[in-house]
């Protein structure tokens, strides 16, 4: 009885954690670029009351054994990137990746950062920046008198100016991809810190060796399904609600054995 509470009392802590994974989720449901997390969840240690394969008293093999599992562990909190659906904005820098790859921002400390919200601006000085003001690597800067903006699937950045015949290229962006996109770290504000179990970045243009494209005038939405995390919500709250049940009952049984009388 004392072995099922606490059993039983795992199963409840991993349901807390799923529905805190889900109402991240769903939180998030209208952040761009974002991309849903996923709890694994692997069963404990076993007790080994009988093993399998001993001899009875009769000196038959024992077919099965006796085993008592001792609960539930989170495992791994990954993240699914999988491609969002697309939103027209007909917004110059709203940019979408069609595919794999990450775009490379500069970190307030000097580090790059990763991120697949594409809804950038321009600062006070025309650099292509995020909505927090960090600048888009490597650096594209857009003359003041720039009449219109135009950024093709290969991330060549053209502007049209007063007088010109031709639009002028002003940069290019470039694209990371990871061996490992579940590796990275999530740090906020969208953005994605590499590690050793992401595996270092190639950077390169866009749609060349396997890297995605850049859409212009689009935002990759969020890739949660309301639906499918409202599913998933009811079976975490039903399995909480079971496991507390089996704390309840364990409860029970240990009041009648405390209530025998001789």
């Amino acid at each position: 009885m004392m072995r099922s509470l606490y059993t039983a009392t795992t199963g409840m802590q991993a349901q807390d954690l799923n529905v805190s994974v889900i109402a991240n989720n769903l939180a998030n449901v209208t952040t761009t670029g974002f991309k849903r997390s996923r709890p694994d969840f692997q069963d404990l240690l076993y007790q080994n009351l009988r093993l399998v394969g001993t001899l009875s008293q009769n000196g038959n093999q024992v077919p099965t054994g006796i085993q008592v599992g001792l609960g539930v562990k989170p495992a791994a909190v990954q993240k699914v990137f999988l491609q969002g659906d697309f939103v027209q904005t007909q917004n110059a820098l709203d940019i979408a990746i069609q595919g794999d790859g990450f775009f490379q921002i500069s970190l307030p400390d000097g580090t790059i950062g990763y991120s697949r919200a594409g809804s950038f601006k321009l600062d006070n000085v025309g650099q292509i920046v995020t909505s927090d003001g960090l600048l888009l690597q490597p650096t594209v800067t857009v003359p003041s008198d720039a009449e219109q903006i135009a950024i093709d699937t290969q991330g060549t950045v053209s502007v049209t100016q007063p007088g010109a015949t031709a639009p002028t290229v002003v940069g290019t962006l470039q694209l990371s991809t990871f061996q490992n996109n579940a590796g990275l770290q999530a740090i906020g504000f969208n953005l994605f810190e590499e590690t050793d179990a992401s595996g270092a970045p190639t950077s390169g243009t866009p749609g060349q060796q396997n890297r995605g494209t850049t859409q212009q005038g689009f935002l990759e939405l969020s890739n949660v399904s309301v639906v499918e995390e409202m599913v998933n919500l009811i079976t975490a709250q039903r399995a909480y609600e079971a496991n507390s049940r089996s704390v309840q009952t364990s409860d029970q049984l240990l009041q009648i054995a405390n209530n025998l009388i001789r």
